[in-house]
Order: C-alpha cells, then sequence, then structure tokens
C-alpha cells in the first residue's frame, strides 16, 4: 500500500479536498473541449481576438487620423487610400472606425473590470459573511437595480463631464449589479459544501478557504456574466454617443458614427454601412463566444 494511500485512509478530508480539486481540473478540462466542438462559438472567438487585437493597436495601425479632414475628397465611395470611402469633411472612414473599436475596447474592458471588482467584491463578501451584512448589502444593490442604467449613465456624465475616463467609469458603476448577484449566488452554493467544511475542519483560515476552493469553483458563472457584460458595455457606450453624451465630436464612435451616417444613407450609403456592419460583427461574436462559454461552464451539461 502506497503512503499516499495511507495518509489519505487516515485523513479522509484531505483525500476529499483532493479529489474535489482533480474534479475542478477536469470540469475545465472537458469544457474547453465542448467550448471547441461549438463552431459558432470558435468562430466567435477567432473575431473576438482580431477586434480586440485591431482596438489596442488602433491608433498605430490607422491610415489617417480620426481628425485629419481633405475637403477635395468629400463624400469618396471606396477608392484606392480610402477602402471605406470618405465622409462629409474628407475624413477616412475606415480609420475612424479603427479609432471607434479602440474606444469601445477600451471602455468596455474598463468598466467589466470594475464591474468584476465593485459586483464581484460586494456580492462575494455578502455571500462568505452571511447574516445582517448579507441583508445590507444585497438591499443596497436592489436599490442602484431599480434606477434605469442609462438615465444613471447621463446623470454621471453630466456631473463628471464627456470623456474616455468618465465614460468608463460611469458605465462601470452602473454595470456591477448583475455582477454582485452572479457573485453571490455562485459563493452561497458553494461556501456549505463538504469540501469546504473538511477544510475548515483542517483548520484553514477564511482566506484560503476563499482563495483555494471557493473562488475557483465561483468563477464559471462569473466568466459568464463577464462575457455578456463586455458587448453590453459597448453597446451603452454607442448609445450614450448616439444621443450627444458619449464622445464629442471628432472623436468617432460607433454611435455618433451610425447617427451621422443615417443622414446620407441614401444617397452616400456606405457612411452607414460600414459602421453598422462593424457594430453588428462585434456584437455578434462576443455574443456567440458568451453563449458558447455559457453551455461549456453548464455543469448541468
Amino acid at each position: 500500500m502506497s503512503q499516499s494511500t495511507v495518509l489519505a485512509e487516515s485523513n479522509p478530508d484531505s483525500a476529499r479536498l483532493k479529489r474535489k480539486q482533480e474534479q475542478s481540473k477536469g470540469f475545465y478540462s472537458r469544457a474547453w473541449r465542448k467550448f471547441r466542438r461549438n463552431r459558432l462559438a470558435v468562430i466567435g472567438l477567432i473575431f473576438v481576438f482580431l477586434f480586440v487585437a485591431v482596438g489596442i493597436v488602433g491608433p498605430w495601425i490607422a491610415p489617417y487620423p480620426y481628425d485629419f479632414n481633405n475637403y477635395e475628397i468629400t463624400y469618396q465611395t471606396p477608392v484606392k487610400g480610402h477602402p471605406f470611402g470618405t465622409d462629409e469633411l474628407g475624413r477616412d472612414v475606415f480609420s475612424r472606425l479603427i479609432y471607434s473599436l479602440h474606444n469601445a475596447v477600451l471602455i468596455a474592458f474598463g468598466a467589466i473590470a470594475i464591474e468584476l471588482v465593485v459586483g464581484g467584491l460586494i456580492g462575494s463578501i455578502a455571500a462568505y459573511v452571511g447574516g445582517r451584512l448579507d441583508n445590507i448589502l444585497m438591499r443596497i444593490v436592489d436599490i442602484f437595480f431599480a434606477f434605469p442604467v442609462l438615465l444613471i449613465n447621463i446623470i454621471l456624465l453630466v456631473i463628471m463631464g464627456r470623456g474616455l475616463i468618465t465614460m468608463l467609469i460611469a458605465i462601470g458603476l452602473t454595470s456591477w449589479v448583475g455582477m454582485a448577484w452572479i457573485s453571490r449566488g455562485a459563493v452561497v452554493a458553494i461556501r456549505e459544501k463538504d469540501f469546504v467544511e473538511a477544510a475548515r475542519a483542517l483548520g484553514a483560515t477564511n482566506w484560503q478557504i476563499i482563495r483555494r476552493y471557493i473562488a475557483p469553483n465561483a468563477v464559471a458563472p462569473i466568466i459568464v456574466q463577464l462575457a455578456f457584460g463586455i458587448p453590453s458595455a459597448m453597446m451603452i457606450e454607442s448609445s450614450l454617443s448616439a444621443i450627444g453624451m458619449g464622445f464629442a465630436p471628432p472623436i468617432p464612435s460607433w454611435g455618433n458614427l451610425i447617427t451621422s451616417g443615417q443622414k446620407f444613407m441614401w444617397s452616400f450609403p456606405h457612411l452607414l454601412i460600414w459602421p453598422m456592419i462593424t457594430f453588428v460583427l462585434v456584437l455578434l461574436a462576443f455574443t456567440f463566444v458568451g453563449d458558447g462559454v455559457r453551455d461549456a461552464l453548464d455543469p448541468k451539461e
């Protein structure tokens, strides 16, 4: 009989913890295999990597600055040097779309980071501590949940001013409520499990229990929430720009590009078609990835 077998028999709690850790690793391996079998999710993931990469390096690869005007070539349809044409001020539409993607990526990932930190911490602390603190924190979450997201964003932008950082903060501070509920539900479902009780019986501290056992097992629903939260943040940013509360012209955004393109949709349709196509493709890519992640990480599957 091996030494590990003897230790497992003499300490069943330790053996239970080890089995749980092995099951967790196997769960994510199976989830990745299942995700790869979803063709739409894989295609979406490829597009997500492409869009994010272009968004990150956008200012360095764009053929022209977003505010470069050339009044001699206004309203050009796609031609050499301007593959997506030019707008009413002779600005390159392709370059402005790249800058729009750059701004959207910065806001979406920045807002989702705020959502993860604020909502994840509040929900996890409420669930792990429980009792009166749980009740107080979740009632605060309910209060924030009752307010319309777009209205709160407008109010925050009026107070703080329009700009990249203020939009990032405003969207992040209005999107954390869903993350708080998701993280709370995940932690509540795990904190009373046998392997957590076994860790307590072995003398593990609260921090060790959270880091080693609760966080790894609660991450699946949080990942799903993040996958759907990114396109949601992009849509909020575009909506704010479309109603004149987002980026101030000439800074490009999908919202103001689509809004200005609607004025010329019959005479110069390329000013509307290209922003719409890229906007829809990005949202569909993130949605397909979110659906694939949700299905792959569903334990019932």
